[in-house]
């Protein structure tokens, strides 16, 4: 069946909607001759990242590449298409006791997004980026040739197409390793931090730790500014939990996950109920200290349990603005950026900070590197370009870089760190993006 038609198109943060001839199709020859009848095509996932990706005057929906094609439960290597989602893959490989060595802060995200936005997690200071653990893939490039690429085979293909934003080709198919885990839970530490030296202090002493996070409230000021709560964990043992789950320990309880039904109006987010918000998130946590056990959904996609929960931020959507900034200046430039926040009024409703590691210098086009990320959810209003504009002159003065995957307002200066400036099909996005706006 052919599916070929334009429509409005947004991803998760619903800012920008533009009108594109959607694609989609699941035989190898009629993607080709896609392709051929169309220069300027780009690969589109589940449309769950927050920024502008994808949106090209041609794009290709992964949505029917939805097939598992192999899975080696002795040496944990799954294979699957690349519209595949990793709350997918993470049905198969739980009960099997597997893991993803890296996942993002959701789990509706298709492989091949997985790949070309090379994602990150919590546990980036430990275990880097997804692509350190794909072993190849199949890509369709711009001319239809289905190339393999890996390491080895094809290798200026594989790097440039790991963070490349789909600007190399239509991944088609991937195969990735996956991590052992003996249970379904966390064992998790929830530490308060009263101001911004606490956080960075409780980082500094959590990096054996393999996954790290904090909720900071961005509106705080003064003496308060940074206060947050550091969430770390490991995966919980089955002598850990013996008592607690029985004899399933690799499998998760139903739960109830309520759903957004509309849009929200737009006077219902503002920076009143953010403070409300904020303050109850920070008083909900009782002690200084709590060590519990948690389950997997729990700590790593908080936000999926509840259904559509985008519409909160009403029809006109919103972004969410992702930095690193260097990590021996990392303190410094987080206070000036919190601080610029807690000015403007503008508040986010989210905003987590993470430590990065060493970056793998082979994947170029990938978004981290050693330092400190911060991401923070803005409804878009009036005010939001300018705001946006003063975060990126503190992030360039600091030597700092914007995630492409998340990106909608920043400059291209900023976000034009893909070593092949000259792809005319990365001009072409940039020039698209601007127009978007």
């Amino acid at each position: 069946m052919k599916l070929n038609f334009v429509k409005k198109v947004a991803n998760w943060g619903n800012y920008p909607v533009v009108e594109k001839e959607v694609k989609s199709e699941d035989k190898i020859e009629k993607i080709k001759n896609y392709i051929r009848a169309n220069g300027d095509v780009i690969a589109r996932g589940n449309g769950r990242c927050y920024g502008d990706a994808s949106l090209a005057e041609h794009i290709f929906s992964t949505k029917r590449l939805n097939k598992f094609i192999s899975f080696d439960r002795l040496n944990g290597i799954i294979e699957c298409e690349a519209g595949v989602l990793l709350s997918e893959v993470l049905e198969v490989i739980v009960p099997q006791g597997y893991f993803l060595y890296v996942t993002p802060g959701t789990k509706f995200v298709s492989v091949g997004g997985a790949i070309a936005s090379d994602v990150h997690g919590k546990n980036h200071h430990a275990e880097g980026c997804f692509s350190e653990y794909v072993i190849e893939f199949k890509l369709m490039n711009e001319r239809a040739e289905l190339l393999t690429c890996s390491r080895e085979e094809n290798a200026d293909v594989f790097w440039a197409t790991i963070g490349g934003m789909g600007l190399t080709g239509i991944i088609v198919s991937a195969k990735f390793r996956l991590k052992n885990i003996e249970t379904a839970y966390i064992r998790q530490e929830s530490i308060k931090a009263e101001n911004l030296d606490e956080i960075f202090r409780l980082f500094e002493e959590s990096e054996d730790w393999t996954y790290n996070v904090a909720w900071i409230d961005c509106l705080q000021k003064g003496k308060n500014l940074g206060r947050s709560i550091l969430m770390r964990g490991e995966h919980a043992l089955s002598a850990e939990l013996a008592k607690k789950q029985g004899e399933y320990p690799l499998k998760l309880k139903e739960k109830f996950k309520p759903m957004v039904p509309f849009y929200f109006p737009g006077f219902v987010l503002n920076n009143l109920s953010v403070k409300i918000f904020n303050w109850f998130y920070w008083n909900k946590q009782k002690k200084k200290e709590i060590k519990n056990y948690v389950d997997y959904e729990t700590f790593f996609y908080p936000l999926d349990v509840i259904n559509d929960w985008n519409k909160i931020y009403g029809k006109k959507g919103f972004i969410q603005y992702q930095m690193v900034i260097p990590k021996v200046q990392g303190k410094e430039g987080m206070k000036r950026i919190l601080e610029t926040i807690a000015k403007s009024g503008n508040g986010s409703f989210l905003a987590v900070l993470k430590l990065f590691g060493k970056n793998n210098p082979k994947a170029y086009n990938s978004f981290p590197f050693e330092g400190y990320t911060l991401a923070l959810d803005f409804k878009v209003n009036s005010k939001l370009k300018s705001l946006v504009k003063q975060l990126d002159d503190i992030v360039e003065e600091f030597g700092g870089r914007i995630y492409l995957t998340k990106d909608s307002m920043s400059r291209s200066s900023l976000t034009n760190y893909i070593e092949n400036v000259n792809n005319p099909k990365f001009i072409s996005l940039q020039r698209q993006r601007i127009l978007n706006q």
